[in-house]
C-alpha cells in the first residue's frame, strides 16, 4: 500500500473535490462520491499516512496526482 505524509482531513477533502468528488454526508467521517466510487475520510488531524494511502488508492488516484491537487 502506498503512503503519503499525514495531512489534515479538510485539506484531503479539498484535494478530492478538485479531483471531481463531492461530499454526500458528514458525521464522524466525511463521505464523498464521484458518481462511481464512494470514499470515506475520517475526521482526524492529521489523517495518518497509511490511511491516507488507502483513501488515495480507493479514489483511483496515484500519490503523485493527489499531491498535485493539494
Amino acid at each position: 500500500m502506498v503512503s503519503v505524509p499525514g495531512i489534515p482531513h479538510l485539506r484531503a477533502v479539498r484535494a478530492l473535490e478538485k479531483a471531481g468528488f463531492r461530499i454526500v454526508r458528514q458525521s464522524k467521517h466525511v463521505f464523498m462520491t464521484n458518481g462511481e466510487k464512494v470514499i470515506t475520510i475520517p475526521r482526524m488531524n492529521p489523517v495518518n499516512a497509511h490511511t491516507m494511502g488507502g483513501i488515495i488508492k480507493d479514489a483511483g488516484l496515484t500519490v503523485e496526482s493527489f499531491q498535485k491537487l493539494l
